[in-house]
């Protein structure tokens, strides 16, 4: 069964992409080898929007993209691929944000050269910049799309006033935010900005982090993994409650005869034609499992049970701590 299309700049991708992350060990260990496997299976099942940093495993994401596309040239032409740049560091080592002309081309640059590309089909501004002025931002990208270097443009984690700024200054392609049946704040004007613009909401984390799965994270591998052993909804004994909360939504996809994950891409993108999830994962048969979520034909029954065991705000524990937090925009 061929995957559904979607819209980014007009350029159709697969309704779910690929969230390269999880070929940097921000998951847990990997290899070179099992990040080509899932590229691999990518081409096999249609899948065709690839989304990475430079920031993801400082360029290892992008090194094992660009290995597998020197390996496998042809593949290049069956992929969509997008890349970020704007977090950084300063001397003492502290994360900043730079959205200057010269740091995001001087970034992208390196990122080229890792994935042995002359352009990239989209490029995010990862974080913005607080004092720089978002249409600014914009025309340095418009910048470097006439420059070649990129096909379309997009931002990560803004708010919709933030879009409607850099929309009046040129079309924005894409933002990227968390979006899930554990998270939900984009419900509250981003979903409906993005349609209002004409912008794909790539929605990262769509699986919130391996919650809505049949094999969530257990306490143990938190423990073993910097962001989570931190991040409030993996504490204790927040932890404990989102698996027995979860546990529902694994009943019903057992009852149905489908994965946990497949019935949380499949709700994901029936919130809107411009959704495109981005799971990650270093496991091929759990990627098979979520390009099942986009093959599903979910009634609005379905949907409905779907919610009845998620409902809106069942999650313990926010998104994010504190200093998580720190370059994400707020708007509800």
């Amino acid at each position: 069964m061929s995957l559904p299309t979607r819209k980014i700049a007009g350029a159709g991708v697969s309704a779910l992409g690929v969230g390269a992350m999880s070929f940097a060990e921000f998951y847990g260990p990997t290899t070179e080898e099992n990040s080509w496997a899932i590229l691999e299976a990518a081409i096999e099942l249609g899948v065709s929007h690839i989304d990475t940093s430079n920031v993801y495993g400082m360029g290892r994401s992008e090194a094992a993209i660009g290995a597998y596309l020197r390996r496998n040239p042809a593949a290049r032409d069956q992929f969509h691929i997008a890349t970020k740049a704007g977090i950084t560091r300063d001397a003492e080592g502290n994360r900043r944000f730079d959205n200057s002309a010269e740091h995001l081309e001087a970034e992208l640059d390196q990122s080229l050269s890792r994935m042995g590309l002359e352009a990239v089909d989209l490029f995010y501004v990862h974080r913005r910049e607080g004092a720089r002025p978002i249409e600014e931002v914009t025309e340095t990208l418009v910048a470097l799309q006439a420059k070649g270097k990129i096909k379309a443009f997009g931002f990560s984690e803004i708010a919709p006033a933030s879009l409607r700024r850099a929309c009046a200054v040129a079309p924005v392609a894409a933002v990227q935010s968390e979006y899930s049946l554990a998270t939900r704040a984009p419900e509250l004007g981003l979903v409906q900005e993005c349609a209002r613009q004409g912008t794909a909401l790539v929605a990262f984390s769509p699986l919130g982090r391996g919650l809505l799965t049949d094999a969530p994270v257990s306490a143990e591998q938190v423990a073993t993994l910097a962001f989570l052993k931190t991040n409030p909804r993996f504490v204790t004994p927040n932890h404990a409650a989102n698996l027995a909360a979860t546990d529902r939504l694994r009943a019903l996809a057992a009852e149905m005869g489908e994965p946990a994950a497949a019935l949380a891409i499949g709700w994901l993108l029936a919130q809107g034609g411009h959704v495109i999830p981005i799971p990650g994962t270093r496991s091929v048969s759990h990627f098979r499992e979520c390009v099942r979520g986009a093959q599903l034909s979910l009634t609005a029954d379905d949907l409905a049970r779907i919610e009845a065991a998620l409902p809106v705000g069942w999650a313990h524990g926010d998104r994010y701590t504190a200093d998580q937090y720190v370059g994400p925009e707020r708007y509800c």
